[in-house]
């Protein structure tokens, strides 16, 4: 960080003399004129705080996401034209890194000042001595509260705010309209239920002479989207929960809704044949080159999309329910690491008001696709009823955001359960009990260190 050093001249005692004199003669001369005693000397004042104030730079962490990259790089150099005394520095790695650098480097006081990450890792990021809690004289519970969707709850940890996002997505089915006029189904009737999304998949699902698929009716990559689909959605949606009201109990089994969501979901493959893991690689890619005819995704795909297959014909439509509606829901959101402090510290809380204001969370719908994360934004009618977000806003009201105690052991702990039975014909029940027990003494070993403290 450079300061602005002052230079005074010197002047000599006669010089100053002169200079004296001849100002107490001239406003002699013009006492009709005389400014008000003391204003003078505010504005004088002023001026020189103005030019003195002192140069911040602060360094902005994110993953590398082309979209995101991009959008950020233009908002810095928008933000630094408001606050030219502050200078952001915007640094990124690739996704599968990003955790590796921020252990090494932020403990060792070389990290960001900023640093977006996935709410889901803010448990262990703040146990870790990472982050600490945002200013309270800028980002208060109780505006936080009135601003923002309730499951922005899930960045409170210790009773302390320590994060906020910009955007929001949620999940949504996205459909091929084409592949649909192609199967005889009307495009504008997509799948509203359970036994509707398995009855359309598999009228949309084309295999060759050797049964190898030509076309999935409905794409299936557990490590993608469907462990948040499974947790946020589907056991809401067949009557369960997903974890207590404190937070340390997995209620997937306290209920038959567990079982027979996650039995739902392996089926969809194994039972149905309508998808199969990594079909051209993954989700994602076989939707957009048209060989997926349905697809379980978030919002935050509208603009890659949108770039990578701007003539795809395609819809989305809320997630078909069953015994109730129910969605995930997830964020990026923003931090300020632990050591940030003093000017950095204010430059930082800038930065963060400005992220979160009206004008770019409507940016980042635009270039990004992500729902605006404040209420007043996100419910615009020209963002509720678009065809293309509307279905995702719409479903915010019963949107459900897992609290996350290791995100990514979560995550493979889900992988590995849905591997046992397609894989290795591991017997469904067992494979989900051993995946309640694994995930609940994650939730129990982390309780447990949280409480010593």
């Amino acid at each position: 960080m450079k300061s602005i050093h002052r230079h005074r001249q010197r002047y000599s005692f006669w010089s100053a003399t002169a200079l004296a004199l001849s100002l107490a003669l001239g406003l002699s001369a013009c006492g009709g004129s005389k400014a008000p005693a003391g204003e003078s000397e505010q504005a004088a004042q002023k001026t020189a705080e103005a030019g003195q104030e002192e140069k911040v730079t602060i360094e902005y962490w994110q993953y590398q996401y082309p979209a995101k990259v991009e959008l950020i790089a233009a908002l810095i150099d928008e933000f630094q034209k408001k606050h030219p005394n502050i200078t952001v520095k915007q640094t990124n790695f690739p996704y599968d890194q990003y955790n590796e650098k921020v252990a090494t480097l932020v403990p060792a006081g070389k990290g960001p000042d900023i640093i977006n990450l996935y709410y889901g890792w803010l448990p262990k990021y703040v146990s870790s001595g990472y982050l600490q809690p945002l200013p309270e004289s800028a980002f208060s519970e109780e505006q936080i509260k009135k601003e923002y969707f309730p499951f922005v709850d899930t960045a409170k940890l210790n009773g302390k705010y320590y994060a906020i996002p910009t955007a929001v997505r949620t999940l949504a089915l996205f459909y091929n309209k084409d592949l649909f006029t192609k199967a005889g189904l009307d495009p504008g009737k997509p799948p509203t239920t359970w036994t509707e999304l398995v009855d359309t998949a598999k009228k949309l699902t084309q295999q060759d002479k050797n049964g190898q698929y030509v076309v999935e009716g409905l794409a299936w990559q557990p490590n993608a989207q469907l462990h948040h689909w499974y947790r946020d959605a589907l056991v809401y949606q067949a009557g369960g929960k997903d974890i207590s009201e404190d937070r340390r109990k997995i209620l997937w089994a306290d209920s038959p809704a567990g079982l027979e969501a996650f039995k739902y979901l392996i089926d969809l493959s194994l039972v149905h044949k309508v998808g199969t893991k990594d079909f051209y690689n993954d989700d994602i890619t076989a939707f957009k080159k048209g060989v997926a005819a349905m697809n379980i995704d978030g919002s935050f795909q509208l603009g890659g999309i949108k770039k990578d297959a701007p003539d795809l014909q395609y819809a989305i439509a809320p997630l078909p329910s069953y015994k109730d509606k129910a969605t995930q829901v997830s964020f990026w959101a923003n931090s300020i690491t632990k050591g940030v402090k003093g000017k950095k510290l204010e430059a930082a809380t800038e930065f963060l008001k400005f992220l979160t204001s009206k004008e770019v969370q409507e940016q980042w719908v635009e270039k990004v696709g992500e729902l605006p994360a404040k209420r007043e934004v996100a419910l615009q009618d020209k963002y509720a009823k678009d065809e293309k977000l509307g279905p995702f806003i719409q479903q915010l009201p019963y949107a459900h955001a897992h609290f996350f105690v290791d995100e990514k052991l979560e995550r493979d702990y889900f992988v590995e359960a849905v591997d046992q039975v397609a894989l290795k014909q591991v017997p469904v029940e067992k494979a989900y009990d051993e995946l309640v027990k694994k995930t609940q003494k994650l939730f129990d070993d982390y309780w447990a260190k949280q409480d010593k403290k």
